[in-house]
């Protein structure tokens, strides 16, 4: 019984995890269609933003929470508007962009720290769970996800700029004829992906640990996820975490972490080929 609530409480990290590394991709994808190959490096800066503030001794709290979005969604704004902005609608330039963007972090981030791990201790320690003990902290990122979901709903569908953001990604002329400036809500919009994506980064430093190329490890869990999950962002997030999480750890459970990657990768290539518009594009239409 032990053993089965703790493959239960790993199980819902492994989705916590990918619904964390995936929220701001299903943001600027889901809402804008802007792929963006730099998103591995947004959750890499995350990562470092926390860790930097926290040796400069923040608290370890305010750096994960508070330093790490507000840095990464500032540095997400910059590049919408010096880059992403004139390439709106040519979706190859943007993606040629992006992936020069990610290398530029690369480099630089390398420049910097050097090709090595940097991390910091998770907080909160462990509690046991029959013969077994269980990271408190890991057990926080799963209330963290589910909570980031419910914000995400509240914004978009209770609040003048939610409207305001889906308004515009519908019928961006529109919008303008009605008063709104589809550029501020384009940049707005970025910039808070970027910013969950930053988040994300900054609360799996103390799991993953960080190094400048860390963001590869994500970025195709992150795409797999929301592609894989369809046009509604918080229920096809949710739903595509759900299900490649489960797989992910159970097969990683069974056998081996490379069974684990393999299968969520089966996973998701059954999935599309059995529902090419993803899950929410057959299963939830309509739904957010």
């Amino acid at each position: 019984m032990d053993l089965v609530a703790v493959l239960a409480l790993e199980m819902l990290n492994g989705i916590a995890s990918l619904v964390l590394i995936s929220v701001g991709l299903a943001i600027i994808f889901g809402m804008m269609r802007v792929i963006n190959l730099a998103h591995g490096e947004f959750l890499m800066l995350g990562g470092y933003a926390a860790i930097v503030a926290t040796n400069r001794g923040v608290n370890i709290w305010i750096a994960m929470l508070v330093v790490a979005p507000v840095v990464v969604g500032i540095i997400g704004v910059i590049a919408e508007r010096l880059i992403i902005r004139v390439l709106y609608g040519r979706m190859i330039d943007t993606l040629l962009a992006t992936w020069g963007l990610s290398l530029f972090f690369v480099g630089l981030v390398t420049t910097v720290f050097g090709n090595t791990v940097a991390g910091i201790g998770a907080p909160l320690g462990s509690v046991a769970v029959g013969r077994y003990n269980i990271s408190l902290y890991r057990l926080m990122l799963v209330g963290v996800a589910a909570a980031i979901l419910a914000a995400i709903y509240v914004v978009l569908r209770t609040t003048r700029l939610g409207l305001l953001a889906r308004g515009t990604m519908e019928n961006a002329n529109m919008a303008a004829a009605l008063g709104v400036s589809p550029p501020r809500v384009y940049a707005v919009t970025f910039g808070v992906g970027a910013a969950l994506t930053g988040l994300a980064g900054g609360l799996l430093a103390p799991i993953s640990g960080v190094l400048p190329t860390v963001g590869a490890a994500y970025v195709a869990k992150a795409f797999i996820t929301v592609i894989s999950g369809g046009t509604a962002i918080i229920a096809g997030t949710a739903t595509a975490a759900a299900l490649f999480g489960s797989v992910n750890q159970l097969l990683t459970y069974l056998t081996t972490p490379v069974i684990g990657e393999a299968g969520l990768l089966a996973a998701a290539i059954l999935l599309l080929r059995v529902l090419p518009h993803g899950i929410t594009g057959k299963l939830f239409r309509g739904s957010l």
